[in-house]
C-alpha cells in the first residue's frame, strides 16, 4: 500500500508542483464551493494511479488545485465510501497521498441525520467528537511512515480550528451547532430505532463517511476541521421518509453559510 501511495503522490507532483498546507473534502451537495476557487490544476481521479473513483451521485470525481480566498488549496470534489464496496484502506487513500503531499490541515464536510432533538434541517454541526460505528481504517498491516500504530483519538478534531470557527461563526452571524458525530457503513439510511440507539450512545449526527478519514489523517499528523451539514431529523415525531436527492437538496440550500465559513477560515 505504501508504494502505492507514494506513486499517487508523485504522479500528483508532476502535474500539480505548486504545494499546498490544506486540503479540503467535500461532500454531498457541497461541491459548489469550487465556484468559488480560482482553479489552476485539475484531475480526474481515473488519471490517478491506484485512485479510488466515485460511484455516488453529488461526488464528482476530480482533484482540484488553485487559490480559495488568498490560499491554495486541495480540493477533493467527491469521497469514496465504504458501503461502495470500497475496502477501508481504499477510503483512506487519498487522505494518506495528501500526507505524501505536504498537507498539514484537512477540512472534512458531510451530510449528516441528526439525532439532538434541539437540530433542525439546516444546521450547520462542527464536529468536536465522533463515535466508531464502521470497521477501523487502521486494521491491518502498519508502517512507522503513517505515524503510531496505536494514535491517541481523545483530540481528534482540532481544538484550535474549533475556537478560530466558532469565533468567525458568531462574526459573520452564521448559526452553528457543535456535537458528536456517528459513523455508520450505510447505505441503509436509519430506522427510528436506530437513530434512538444511536442517541442514547451520545451522538448528535449521523453519517456513512468522515471518519475513516479523520482517523487517517490524525495518524499522520494532520490537523482537522470536520462539519456535517443536518440534512434530516432522525428525532422521534420528527422523522420522514427520506431519499438521496432530499438529502442532496437539504444540503444545497444550506451550502451559502458552510462556503462563506471555510472561505473564512482558509483565510485565517
Amino acid at each position: 500500500m505504501l508504494t502505492a501511495i507514494k506513486e499517487a503522490a508523485s504522479f500528483i507532483r508532476e502535474r500539480i508542483p505548486e504545494s499546498s498546507d490544506t486540503a479540503i473534502i467535500l461532500g454531498t451537495g457541497l461541491g459548489k464551493i469550487v465556484n468559488h476557487l480560482e482553479v489552476e490544476r485539475e484531475l480526474d481521479y481515473k488519471s490517478i494511479p491506484h485512485f479510488p473513483v466515485s460511484t455516488v451521485e453529488g461526488h464528482a470525481g476530480r482533484l482540484i488545485s488553485g487559490m480559495l480566498n488568498g490560499k491554495r488549496v486541495l480540493v477533493m470534489q467527491g469521497r469514496f465510501h465504504y458501503y461502495e464496496g470500497y475496502s477501508m484502506q481504499e477510503v483512506i487513500f487519498p487522505v494518506r497521498v495528501m500526507k505524501f503531499l505536504g498537507i498539514g490541515t484537512l477540512i472534512v464536510s458531510n451530510a449528516a441525520g441528526g439525532m439532538n432533538p434541539e437540530f433542525e434541517i439546516g444546521d450547520i454541526m462542527m464536529i468536536n467528537d465522533h463515535i466508531c460505528l464502521m470497521p477501523n481504517p487502521l486494521i491491518g498491516s502498519h508502517d512507522p511512515e503513517f505515524g503510531a500504530r496505536f494514535p491517541d483519538m481523545s483530540q481528534a478534531y482540532d481544538k484550535e480550528l474549533l475556537r478560530k470557527a466558532g469565533q468567525l461563526a458568531e462574526r459573520l452571524q452564521i448559526p452553528v451547532r457543535e456535537g458528536c458525530y456517528v459513523g455508520v457503513t450505510g447505505p441503509t439510511l436509519e430506522t427510528p430505532k436506530e437513530y434512538q440507539y444511536l442517541r442514547i450512545i451520545g451522538g448528535d449526527a449521523v453519517g456513512m463517511s468522515t471518519i475513516p478519514e479523520v482517523i487517517a489523517a490524525h495518524q499522520m499528523g494532520i490537523r482537522v476541521f470536520a462539519v456535517s451539514v443536518i440534512t434530516d431529523l432522525g428525532v422521534p415525531g420528527k422523522i420522514q421518509k427520506l431519499t438521496h436527492q432530499d438529502v442532496i437538496h437539504a444540503a444545497e440550500k444550506t451550502a451559502p453559510d458552510l462556503t462563506v465559513l471555510i472561505l473564512n477560515l482558509i483565510a485565517l
